[in-house]
C-alpha cells in the first residue's frame, strides 16, 4: 500500500529543490577540476546523484521517465572515446600518451589554462556521470517493488522502462 501522508510531499519538494543544486554543483566541480580540488570523477558522481533524488521522490517509474538508459549508455561510450582522443593528442604531436600538448593556451588560473588536462578532465566527468547514472538506474530497476516495472536484463541491451 502506498503511503499517502505528507511525507511524500515533503520528499518531492526537497528533491525538486536539491536536484538543480546537485546538477549545478556537479557541473561546477567538473568544469573547475583542473584548477581547484575535485575533478571529473567527483563532479560526475555529484551529477549522477540526481538519479537517486528522482528515485526517492518519484519512484522508479518517475526516474525512468526522466532519464533514458540508452542515452546514458551511449554517453559513457562517448566520454571514453573523447578521453582516448584527447590522450592521443600527445602521440599526434610527437610526444607520449596523455602528454599535455595544449598547455600554452589561456592565462594561469583560467578554466582553459591547463590545456589537454582540462579536456581529459571533462571527458572523465562525462564518462563518470553517465556510467554511474546508468548503473544506478540498473540497480534501482532491480530493486523496484513491482515486478512489472523492473528493468530488462543488461545483457539484452534493452532500454530501461
Amino acid at each position: 500500500m502506498k503511503n499517502t501522508d505528507n511525507s511524500d510531499l515533503i520528499v518531492k519538494c526537497l528533491a525538486d529543490k536539491f536536484l538543480p543544486l546537485s546538477l549545478v554543483l556537479g557541473l561546477y566541480v567538473i568544469l573547475h577540476g583542473n584548477i581547484s580540488p575535485g575533478g571529473g570523477f567527483q563532479g560526475g558522481v555529484l551529477v549522477s546523484s540526481a538519479v537517486l533524488l528522482l528515485y526517492l521522490a518519484y519512484g522508479y517509474k518517475g526516474a525512468a521517465a526522466a532519464i533514458s538508459g540508452k542515452i546514458l549508455h551511449k554517453g559513457e561510450a562517448f566520454g571514453a572515446i573523447c578521453y582516448i582522443v584527447f590522450a592521443m593528442l600527445g602521440i599526434f604531436y610527437g610526444f607520449n600518451f596523455c602528454r599535455n600538448v595544449l598547455f600554452s593556451r589561456g592565462e594561469i588560473g583560467d578554466i582553459w589554462s591547463s590545456g589537454t588536462i582540462a579536456l581529459m578532465n571533462y571527458a572523465v566527468g562525462l564518462k563518470v556521470l553517465t556510467g554511474v547514472g546508468f548503473l544506478l538506474m540498473l540497480v534501482i530497476g532491480l530493486l523496484a517493488a513491482d515486478p512489472a516495472e523492473k528493468a530488462p536484463d543488461a545483457s539484452e541491451g534493452g532500454e530501461l522502462k
